[in-house]
């Protein structure tokens, strides 16, 4: 049976060419913007710092319904390098549009492809970057479509926000192939081995809804302005965090889903024990202590 997902998919590209170029979500209009050395080079990426201490990454590709290019890629992790390595960035929002997240991969680019040539070349492996590289929290506010590679990259995040009627799916078995960047793992540890495989048996897609009722999102939002507010709103409240101790966090959180409960504990157990020598864990034991508020140093 075909999937739905592209099968709707297919209608919104018949009208791409009625689309008018994206704007930046509507809360980050005022926002200004976030310079880095290679901003000027991208052609479908949108970096700016609405909140104190936030960084907005938004794929900005509106008439592929921010369809996931390798141009596209290379230019967010880019961005997302940019982000990771400016110390007063603390946390990050990375979104598309109101009708797209991101479409999927670009289908037109992968489907010349030979085995040989993607084997080589490491095919679609760079998309995992931001997972590896990217120490701040990241969170996906997600609207509209987040289809096949569009929704690896937002199982990708650390924290996924969406709205009510955005639409997952890993569709990859109607064109006769399956999940290549993570969907097949993240998505089983997500919602358990047996709605990962009906899932991504059949291409079905779930919506916004469904996603926060398995444990996909974290929360889903009635429109697009409340999900971006609540996104850029906990963002703001990571970002007056440690940040010694939020990358912590963070890094425990992940290993729970590379380890066994035994080694993670032990693991998060050192962790633990090695940020008594941070500066910051004695500010805030000393100032809960003296019922003030904290004032991190970030070491």
């Amino acid at each position: 049976m075909r999937s739905v997902a592209f099968n709707s998919l297919r209608g919104l590209s018949r009208a791409g060419s009625r689309f008018q170029p994206a704007t930046l979500p509507r809360v980050a209009a005022a926002a200004r913007a976030y310079s880095t050395p290679a901003e000027n080079k991208y052609e479908f990426i949108q970096v700016s710092e609405p909140r104190q201490a936030v960084g907005l990454v938004t794929i900005n590709r509106p008439k592929a319904l921010n369809a996931l290019s390798t141009q596209v890629i290379s230019e967010l992790n880019a961005a997302l390098l940019s982000l990771q390595q400016a110390p007063e960035i603390r946390s990050i929002v990375l979104t598309g549009s109101e009708r797209a997240f991101a479409a999927g991969a670009d289908i037109k680019e992968m489907a010349p492809l030979t085995f040989s040539k993607a084997y080589l070349e490491s095919f679609i492996e760079s998309w995992s970057n931001l997972t590896f590289t990217i120490k701040k929290p990241i969170i996906a506010a997600v609207s509209g479509h987040a289809l096949g590679g569009g929704c690896e990259l937002a199982l990708m995040a650390d924290i996924i926000y969406c709205t009510k009627k955005a639409n997952f799916a890993q569709p990859e078995i109607t064109l006769g192939t399956i999940p290549g960047a993570g969907g097949s793992q993240r998505l089983t540890r997500a919602v358990g081995k047996s709605k990962a495989m009906e899932l991504i048996l059949t291409g079905n897609n779930f919506s916004g809804e469904e996603a926060e009722r398995w444990g996909v999102a974290a929360k889903a939002f009635e429109s697009y302005d409340e999900l971006m507010e609540g996104a850029l709103k906990t963002a703001e409240k990571i970002a007056k965090h440690s940040k010694v101790a939020v990358q912590a966090a963070k890094e425990v959180v992940n290993k729970s889903q590379e380890l066994g409960l035994r080694d993670g504990v032990d693991y998060e157990r050192r962790v633990f024990h090695a940020l008594f020598g941070s500066q910051d864990q004695k500010i805030g034991m000393k100032a809960f202590a003296e019922k003030k508020s904290p004032e991190w140093v970030h070491e």
